[in-house]
């Protein structure tokens, strides 16, 4: 369980091998990988928003109730897991003009690790302080950005010109997911109760 969560911080050459070598099905990285590690986030988010509130400076706090931010954290977790899905679908899509490309449970495989300090990011939403969230979201997709250039060569069997070509198509996609999560993020748990009021009334 999160075994190779160490190793892609560590060493992300030698755990692309290893993870290469496993053949990991689709239903096993969610189970032991992607609906752990995309929890942390929401749990932070929910910590944060019920015991501190979002600080917009300024003095401003905006905070939740228990019942609204958990069915905000609900909405946020599923969305995280359905973009995970969107941009292994897009790795498929790009490998597909290569000679033996990898199945799309492969690379919804390869998608769910490489997303992984993008979920650990997510700790800092425990103290939910605008600034420190967009810049450990900001670390966090640099490092997603490097396992990404690392991983797909040897995932595709292509060569590093190639991979970087599939690689920026895939951030910049992953890009476009993560300003609309964090778009979400803000309206979720910044103005959460309004929505959910108005959805109810």
């Amino acid at each position: 369980m999160l075994t190779h969560v160490w190793g892609l911080i560590a060493h992300p050459n030698r755990e692309w091998k290893q993870i290469k070598g496993e053949r990991e099905t689709l239903t096993h990285l969610y189970e032991h990988h992607v609906l752990l590690l995309a929890a942390i986030p929401v749990v932070c988010s929910y910590i944060g928003t019920t015991q501190v509130g979002w600080s917009l400076g300024g003095g401003t706090t905006i905070q939740l109730g228990y019942l609204d931010a958990l069915g905000a954290g609900i909405v946020f977790y599923l969305v995280i897991l359905a973009a995970v899905y969107a941009v292994g679908k897009v790795i498929r899509y790009m490998a597909k003009r290569y000679t033996r490309p990898p199945s799309q449970s492969q690379c919804i495989v390869f998608a769910g690790y490489v997303a992984t300090p993008m979920f650990l990011s997510g700790i800092v939403a425990v103290y939910p302080l605008i600034w420190l969230c967009l810049l450990a979201g900001i670390i966090g997709l640099c490092y997603t950005a490097y396992l990404l250039y690392l991983g797909i060569p040897a995932f595709l069997n292509i060569s590093k010109e190639e991979g970087f070509i599939v690689s920026s198509t895939t951030l910049a996609f992953g890009v476009l997911i993560l300003e609309a999560l964090l778009g979400m993020t803000v309206l979720l748990w910044g103005y959460g109760e309004r929505i959910i009021l108005s959805i109810i009334g």
